[in-house]
C-alpha cells in the first residue's frame, strides 16, 4: 500500500496528463460532454479507491482508458440514461472541416468509432488498441478499415 500523499500526487499528475483523453474517449461513446466529464471523474475516483500499481506510464494510461470505456458502457446500459443532443451546443472553436469530420466519426457505430478515435486521435497502434479493447489486432484492423470506408462515404473521399 502506498502512502496517501504519494497516491494523491500520482492521481494529480494523471488528471493533468490524461483527463482530456478520457473525456474524449467517453464522449465518443456517450456523445455528451457533461456525461463524458462525469465518466472521467468516476475513473479518477476509482483510481483513488483502488490505488493500483502500474508498471509504466503506458500501463497507467491503458488502465485509465479501459476504465473510461467500461464506465461509458455502463452509463449507456443504465436505465436512467437518456441520449441528449449528439454534439455540444458550441463547436465554434472547431474549423468547419473538423466539425464535419467529428460529426461523421460520431455517426459511426461504437465498434468502428472507438478504434478510429484511439488510432487517429490518441496515436495507439493496432496491438495496443487490441489490448485495450480485449480484441485481436486483426479484428481491430478490420474495424478500422470498415470505419474508414464508412467515413469516406460520409465525407466524400476522406483520406488517412
Amino acid at each position: 500500500m502506498q502512502a496517501s500523499s504519494e497516491l494523491n500526487e500520482r492521481i494529480r499528475e494523471a488528471v493533468g496528463l490524461y483527463s482530456d483523453n478520457l473525456i474524449k474517449i467517453a464522449f465518443a461513446y456517450l456523445k455528451n460532454v457533461a456525461d463524458a466529464e462525469e465518466v472521467a471523474q468516476d475513473v479518477f475516483v476509482a483510481y483513488l479507491q483502488k490505488a493500483p500499481v502500474f508498471e509504466s506510464s503506458e500501463h497507467e494510461k491503458a488502465w485509465l482508458i479501459r476504465a473510461a470505456i467500461n464506465k461509458s458502457k455502463n452509463m449507456l446500459k443504465a436505465g436512467w440514461f437518456k441520449r441528449r443532443s449528439p454534439l455540444p451546443d458550441n463547436l465554434s472553436y472547431l474549423p468547419g472541416e473538423d466539425h464535419a469530420v467529428l460529426q461523421a466519426v460520431l455517426s459511426l457505430a461504437p465498434k468502428y468509432r472507438i478504434p478510429i478515435h484511439l488510432f487517429y486521435f490518441e496515436g495507439y497502434s493496432l496491438e495496443e488498441i487490441a489490448d485495450i479493447l480485449h480484441s485481436k489486432p486483426a479484428t481491430i484492423g478490420t474495424w478500422l478499415a470498415r470505419g474508414r470506408s464508412q467515413l469516406k462515404g460520409l465525407l466524400g473521399g476522406w483520406q488517412d
